[in-house]
């Protein structure tokens, strides 16, 4: 059965851009950003998002296209990525998707709850609910109002609660209803050479350190500053993304920039940490494979496309 797609995963700093690029260029593919923050314009370098000169080798999909004042979802990608593979699939070309973020995987071979867009204002206004009155207070409306999510959301997981009340609020269903009406995959797992990126972890924190280290000499710093210059609300995604809170106290005077460096380091390790769990538990059929031996098993797959 011929291969329709290549699909990249793992932990961040794995290696995962440069294997998705050396096979771009040996087989005529298309790198598409299967990554949440890569997606912003504004964190080209804390994100490491691929360089303009790697753009220049490759075509490149999705990157850089959102602007930080926007809560880009799932569903947005998958519908943006729906049009980019049929995009691909006329031109005859290979998509190869790549990144960290496993809720974009999962959507893609497994298909997504149909939830309709939540309007700002609601948004707005749980979010501000959940900085004044805190978690548990809007996991105890939860269980009101959606008490099968709340049975599977601990009263601390902020993001997952402000989600479940949104949609509940802005839609008069429960998530848990919207689940069962879920949009179809959009690539046939069984057809893709699909891989997670495994590293050794002595390796991979040191590839954090030496990464980020590189980030504040390329400019990470002055990319913060000119986040925090707009002050926008610290609850978005681009917000939190590794690095920027820990820079941003940095540049306010509360840390210095080696605590700050010590933190976005720590708390990059726990990520990918989380990333291992969560592909371990939700993707349990992909393979595992170090870099030279992900590269060798794709290459294989390819080989009588």
């Amino acid at each position: 059965m011929p291969v329709n797609a290549v699909l990249i995963a793992g932990p961040t700093a794995s290696g995962k851009s440069m294997l998705a690029l050396r096979l771009a260029r040996r087989f005529g593919g298309v790198i598409v950003n299967a990554d949440a923050l890569q997606v912003y314009a504004d964190l080209r370098i804390l994100t490491a998002r691929p360089s303009a000169e790697e753009e220049r080798l490759v075509e490149h999909r999705l990157y850089g296209h959102v602007d930080a004042a926007v809560n880009y979802s799932t569903g947005q990608w998958l519908r943006e990525v729906a049009a980019v593979l049929e995009d691909l699939a006329r031109r005859d070309r290979l998509p190869i998707l790549v990144g960290g973020t496993g809720l974009y995987f999962k959507a893609l071979t497994r298909g997504l709850a149909a939830v309709p867009p939540i309007p700002p204002d609601i948004r707005q206004a749980v979010r501000r609910r959940l900085r004044e009155e805190g978690a548990p207070a809007l996991h105890a409306e939860l269980r009101r109002l959606d008490p099968a999510t709340a049975r599977r959301v601990t009263e601390q997981d902020r993001a997952r609660i402000s989600r479940a009340l949104e949609v509940v609020l802005a839609t008069g269903r429960p998530l848990s209803d919207w689940h069962r009406e879920g949009l179809p995959p959009l690539i046939d797992a069984g057809r893709a050479a699909k891989v997670f990126i495994a590293c050794e972890r002595r390796e991979l924190v040191a590839r954090i350190e030496r990464r980020f280290a590189a980030m504040l000499e390329a400019g990470a710093l002055e990319e913060v500053g000119r986040l925090a210059a707009r002050g926008l609300d610290p609850s978005l995604p681009a917000m939190k993304a590794h690095g920027v809170p820990w820079l941003l106290r940095h540049l306010n005077g509360e840390l210095t920039l080696a605590e700050a460096a010590a933190g976005s380091v720590r708390d990059t390790r726990r990520y990918a940490k989380r990333q291992h769990t969560w592909f371990r538990h939700q993707l349990p059929d992909w393979p595992w494979r170090a870099g030279p031996e992900a590269e060798n098993m794709i290459v294989n797959r390819l080989a009588d496309r």
